[in-house]
């Protein structure tokens, strides 16, 4: 084996044990699935069906995060944004958010104002805007219900201690706690933070190797 060869082992061998280190520790990859049509539809247009994206679990999610979670009651895997945690009072209405009785708003247009999802039911393929809404420090994508009749169902709720109300981050399509209701904390240990490629592959959009806020 020449120096090169040897070279390319080593480095070889130094990033596998540096993959599996992170891998024991603090990230996990995980892949979007492509056969939940709510889940899928929820949530856009942060992440897609058929994503590989990287999970944090090293520290603790935080009010603002897009978190994966395992569903109350149900074999199953949830993904929302924390909203709501013990005490505070979450109240959904007319596709407006307040907690605390303070709005959730859109700042502004996302860089790509539009895009398509999926409709869960029939499966017809829906346009919707995009726009940037900051939750806590975290600024994030969201699909809007501008220009759709259709309305998702009011809820007002107080989170109970030790739990999180999970919001999905399309407010059309939502599949949320509104749904399955709140959800422990404890069990919400990992932070959805990166895309790594797409269901289309390398070279079939510009959505990879990104931050996902």
């Amino acid at each position: 084996m020449n120096k090169f060869s040897r070279g390319l082992f080593w480095t070889a061998l130094i990033v596998a044990l540096l993959i599996g280190i992170a891998r024991l520790t603090c990230i996990r990859w995980w892949r979007v699935p492509t056969n939940d049509p709510w889940l899928e539809a929820s949530m856009a247009p942060s992440v897609s069906p058929g994503d590989w994206v990287l999970l944090w679990r090293l520290t603790e999610p935080i009010y603002g995060d897009l978190v994966l979670c395992p569903e109350p009651n149900a074999p199953r895997v949830v993904v929302g944004r924390i909203v709501g945690e013990g005490g505070d009072r979450v109240h959904l209405k007319d596709g407006n958010v307040l907690v605390n009785d303070r709005p959730i708003q859109s700042i502004r247009a996302c860089t790509e104002t539009n895009f398509t999802v999926a409709h869960p039911q029939t499966g017809e393929t829906v346009d919707q805007r995009c726009a940037m809404r900051l939750v806590g420090s975290t600024l994030h994508e969201s699909g809007e219900l501008s220009g759709h009749e259709v309305r998702p169902i009011d809820i007002e709720r107080t989170v109970p201690a030790g739990e999180v109300f999970l919001l999905s981050d399309n407010l059309l399509f939502p599949y949320d706690s509104r749904d399955y209701g709140t959800v422990a904390r404890s069990t919400c240990k990992e932070t959805v933070v990166f895309r790594l490629w797409v269901q289309e592959g390398w070279g079939g959009s510009k959505h990879r190797l990104e931050f996902i806020r």
